[in-house]
């Protein structure tokens, strides 16, 4: 199990097909693209660069690019030579850049030219660390001859994907060829990954969403279309111009799709399978899609950094079915994927019986070894092998899973538990809301105050009005408990690069005294 296996299969069954190409900021046609052929090709003359830059199987590359088909080629390079990419996000500030390439002690950074500034601006972004633009390192790798693959797999290392660092310094999750290859099949054995499909990679490639996507679409030989970033008139205009069949997407990103004014479903008809997770989608907003797109296959995959990609998905049949809406499943992220295992556990790690809410931990071929150079960390991740993912969640009978909060984001309010994403729920479910975010905020007399972050429709009603509307709403669908006692009404919810709410963000702003 070695990630280039997929570009030797597809240079052998079709190699003049095209295997991958990037958009520019109008999308209307690619600004590179290459076969399969090429592909391979130069994925062998940027692995001799490389090795002309000093790196040998194991050591770090680090990379600082927007979704770009020049980063997906360095990361096969990487794998080509048994070196393990290191793709960093690039909207880290200096110091968090700073701190990830100080952990990561790569032998190379490769970046991108309109980063450069970010980097490169008065001193070298970390000490010993050698540097060099995409553009001159693949003019480099054009004059050297191909190496040959060395094809490096099973338990090598493969990346490391730094996490978001919302609750501290940034952990390296270290992921093998093999964490790849058993997450991509458990996808595979779900859902068919056609390899005529062509898939739009506007997920971040730093992220293992987007990461997990691109190789998946790469082993069984498909089409991956890079774009460097999420803007809805650029992305629908691409899924119109290049007939994209296949994309991931965070909720957030399909409300913005959905609102764009150049919006129609017939500029989006190629579009027939649309996976999403990262936070949960309102069934609002999950309707709305579901109208705008009646051909396609809308599922929920739920994984971590720390799998691979997903280890459940909640298949389109529940989605769409009347029955199994009525079941309850149209919320849920689905049953284990082939090759994982997947509990609901107490805090020792003891199953809890079907129906109660517990911390969710998973085992399998795709689970990470660990943290680089954490062991302290590994090894409180870790219970009897089971690796804790920091969710709550809740089992059915027949092993349907639900995610019901992040156990950080679960709220305690005069001793009862308050699940933000009930709340949240509840509050979209209003005409006037467009969006909305609930945190819990420090209490003198509950302990925690639930507390809603509001973003309003066009012409809702000013503040204090909306904020009696939504108090008389969420009083009749939640218990007293669970309704906000607080409100913040804000233009945008502050987001990650992949899209998920920044909830620590919206708890400092919820502390801080009304001006």
């Amino acid at each position: 199990m070695y990630l280039t296996q997929g570009l030797h299969r597809s240079l052998q069954r079709h190699p003049d097909k095209l295997a991958l190409s990037h958009l520019g900021a109008g999308a209307a046609a690619p600004l590179r693209a290459h076969s399969f052929r090429q592909l391979v090709d130069a994925a062998g003359r940027q692995a001799a660069a490389l090795v002309r830059h000093g790196v040998r199987a194991g050591d770090r590359v680090a990379m600082l690019a927007p979704n770009d088909d020049r980063l997906v080629l360095a990361v096969f390079a990487c794998w080509w030579i048994g070196a393990v990419a290191c793709p960093l996000n690039v909207r880290w500030s200096r110091v968090e850049l700073h701190d990830a390439l100080l952990d990561a002690e790569p032998a190379l950074l490769l970046v991108d030219e309109s980063l450069q500034a970010q980097t490169l601006s008065k001193e070298p972004p970390a000490p010993g660390v050698s540097t060099i633009g995409l553009d001159p390192f693949a003019a480099q790798a054009a004059e050297l001859a191909p190496v040959p693959d060395s094809r490096t797999g099973g338990d090598a290392l493969a990346t490391l994907l730094y996490t978001g660092g919302t609750t501290g310094r940034s952990k390296g999750v270290m992921l093998t060829h093999t964490n790849f290859w058993a997450s991509c099949m458990s996808r595979g054995a779900e859902l068919n990954n056609a390899p005529d499909a062509v898939s739009l990679l506007v997920a971040p490639l730093f992220h293992v969403a987007g990461l997990s996507r691109m190789v998946g679409q790469t082993l069984v030989g498909g089409t991956c279309i890079t774009m460097a970033q999420f803007r809805p008139d650029a992305v629908i205009a691409a899924i119109e111009s290049q007939r994209i069949t296949d994309t991931v997407m965070v909720p957030t990103m399909l409300h913005a799709l959905l609102d764009e004014p150049g919006f129609t479903p017939q500029r989006v008809a190629s579009l027939n399978r649309i996976a999403f997770g990262a936070a949960p989608m309102s069934p609002a907003l999950l309707d709305r899609a579901l109208a705008a797109w009646p051909q396609a296959e809308f599922f929920q995959a739920y994984g971590l950094t720390e799998t691979a990609g997903a280890v459940c998905i909640n298949l389109p049949e529940n989605h769409r079915s009347a029955q199994a809406r009525a079941a309850g499943k149209l919320n849920a992220v689905g049953r284990a994927g082939l090759g994982a295992e997947i509990i609901v556990a107490d805090l020792e790690g003891r199953e809890l019986p079907r129906g109660e809410v517990g911390e969710v931990l998973c085992r399998g071929a795709m689970v990470t070894a660990g943290y680089w150079r954490r062991p302290e960390v590994t090894a409180a991740a870790f219970v009897d092998g089971w690796f804790r993912t920091g969710d709550a969640g809740r089992m059915t009978e027949d092993g349907t899973l639900t995610i019901v909060d992040r156990l950080k984001d679960m709220i305690i309010s005069g001793g009862e538990n308050v699940y933000s994403a009930e709340v949240e729920t509840a509050l979209q479910a209003h005409a006037l809301v467009a969006q909305a975010a609930v945190v819990g905020v420090p209490d003198d007399r509950w302990g925690e105050a639930v507390h809603a972050c509001i973003v309003p429709k066009p012409g809702a009603a000013d503040a204090q009005a909306l904020q009696e509307a939504l108090q008389a709403w969420c009083r009749e669908r939640l218990a007293g408990y669970k309704c906000p006692r607080g409100y913040t009404v804000l233009e945008a919810l502050p987001l990650s690069a992949a899209g998920k709410v920044l909830k620590n963000e919206l708890r400092r702003n919820a502390r801080k005294p009304a001006a």
